[in-house]
């Protein structure tokens, strides 16, 4: 349990494996096993502020849950992550565009605050209505 308020700077190495950890008995990256080699994973000169904007999120999360549970007990962190869950698993119609997950932006508290996603022109996040029964139609093959 840990009341972090910010991520620690160092990059955790669970994700990455160097040549060294995927090499055959000749001393070369065994595609077969590991995959493709990717040479971004192998860079380790990173910014130390890179890592804790990655993680900042996750971070956050685990300082509400840890806070949540000490202030009420096991059941507020339980019931929170089922929520969560709940609200990433629902998504709408397949045939209307993917816009941002508003339930989850109000869980996480983020509903209140004004990130440059909001202000800037996102294709994604465009504002323009969509009509659901011409798109039916074209998916349908109804009408051209």
């Amino acid at each position: 349990m840990s009341l972090r308020l910010a991520p620690s700077s160092k990059a955790s190495s669970a994700g990455s494996a160097s040549v060294l950890d995927t090499s055959n008995s000749y001393g070369l990256h065994d595609t077969m096993r590991f995959g493709m080699r990717q040479i971004a994973s192998e860079v380790s000169c990173k910014h130390p502020l890179e890592n804790r904007l990655a993680e900042w999120d996750n971070t956050q999360m685990e300082l509400k849950m840890n806070m949540a549970r000490n202030m009420y007990g096991m059941h507020a962190p339980i019931k929170m992550a089922m929520e969560r869950a709940l609200v990433i698993q629902a998504r709408g119609p397949s045939m209307l565009p993917q816009r941002s997950n508003l339930g989850l932006d109000i869980l996480a508290g983020k509903d209140e605050s004004i990130d440059f996603e909001d202000f800037l022109n996102v294709p994604e996040m465009s504002t323009d209505m969509v009509d659901v029964h011409v798109v039916m139609e074209r998916q349908l093959g109804i009408r051209a």
